[in-house]
C-alpha cells in the first residue's frame, strides 16, 4: 500500500525568550493512502505541532516531511503553499469559516482557491457532499446562524470539496457537545470510506480516536505507542 505522508526524524524547537522549548523530539511516522489515523495525547504533547508541520504550515527545526513523494521540507514557502492547495484539506477546531459569507459562498471561495488543481468541482459532487453531511438546507445561512455541529460539518465539506489527497483535522470535535461530536465522527468515517481520502485527526480523547484505523499516542514530543484498531483493520486492507 502506498505511503502518502511521511515524517522522518522530525524535531521542532520553539524559542521563548532566551529558552529553547522542544515540541517534537524526533518523530518518525508513515501514513498509508486511504488510512484514517488518529494522533492522540494530552495537551502540550506536540500533536498539533506535528499536524501543522505535516501540512506545511510550520517548518521543522530538522527532519523531513514527504507528501505524496515530495519532500516539502526542502522546497520554498511558495512551493509548499502550492502543495497545500493541491493535496491537503484542513479542518480546524474553531472552524475558520468566513462569518460574513453564506455557507455556499464559503464553499465557492474554497473551490476558487483550489481551481488550479481541479478546474471546477462539479455541482453534482457538491450536492452529494451536502446530502451526506446534512447541509443542503443551510446553504444560504451564514456561519453564526448555524449550530456548532453544522459549522464543523461545513468545515468538513470545504476540506473535501476539491478532493485533496489528505485531510488534516485538528481536534475537530473539541468545541462540540457529545451528540454533535458523534455526528462529526460518523461523517469523518463515512467520508474516509466513500472517497478513500487519507485522514489524520488530532485528539486527546480515546473515544474520539477509536473511530480511526490506527492510533498513534504521543507524550513529551515523542511517539510512545502505535496501536492498530482491529475493528477496522480489515477495512483498511481493502483500500488497496
Amino acid at each position: 500500500m502506498k505511503i502518502i505522508l511521511e515524517a522522518v526524524d522530525l524535531k521542532k524547537v520553539f524559542r521563548v525568550g532566551k529558552i529553547d522549548v522542544p515540541a517534537l523530539r524526533g518523530v518518525d511516522l508513515q501514513i498509508k493512502e486511504g488510512e484514517f489515523l488518529a494522533v492522540m495525547g494530552p495537551s502540550g504533547c506536540g500533536k498539533s505541532t506535528l499536524l501543522h508541520i505535516l501540512g506545511g504550515l510550520l517548518t521543522p527545526t530538522s527532519g523531513r516531511v514527504i507528501v505524496d513523494g515530495m519532500d516539502i521540507s526542502a522546497i520554498s514557502d511558495k512551493e509548499r503553499t502550492e502543495i497545500r492547495r493541491q493535496k491537503i484539506g484542513f479542518v480546524f477546531q474553531r472552524y475558520n469559516l468566513f462569518p460574513t459569507l453564506t455557507a455556499l459562498q464559503n464553499l465557492e471561495l474554497a473551490r476558487q482557491i483550489h481551481s488550479g488543481k481541479n478546474g471546477h468541482s462539479g455541482r453534482e459532487r457538491l450536492d452529494e457532499i451536502l446530502e451526506l453531511l446534512g447541509l443542503k438546507d443551510k446553504m444560504n445561512h451564514k456561519p453564526l446562524e448555524m449550530s456548532g455541529g453544522e459549522q464543523q460539518r461545513l468545515a468538513l465539506a470545504r476540506a473535501i470539496l476539491t478532493q485533496p489527497a489528505i485531510v488534516l483535522a485538528d481536534e475537530p470535535t473539541g468545541n462540540l457537545d457529545s451528540v454533535n461530536s458523534q455526528t462529526v465522527l460518523r461523517m469523518l468515517r463515512e467520508l474516509n470510506r466513500k472517497y478513500r481520502q487519507t485522514i489524520v485527526m488530532i485528539t486527546h480523547e480515546k473515544e474520539t480516536a477509536a473511530v480511526a484505523h490506527r492510533i498513534v499516542e504521543m507524550k513529551d514530543g515523542r511517539i510512545i505507542n502505535r496501536v492498530q484498531n482491529f475493528c477496522y483493520a480489515t477495512e483498511l486492507e481493502g483500500i488497496v
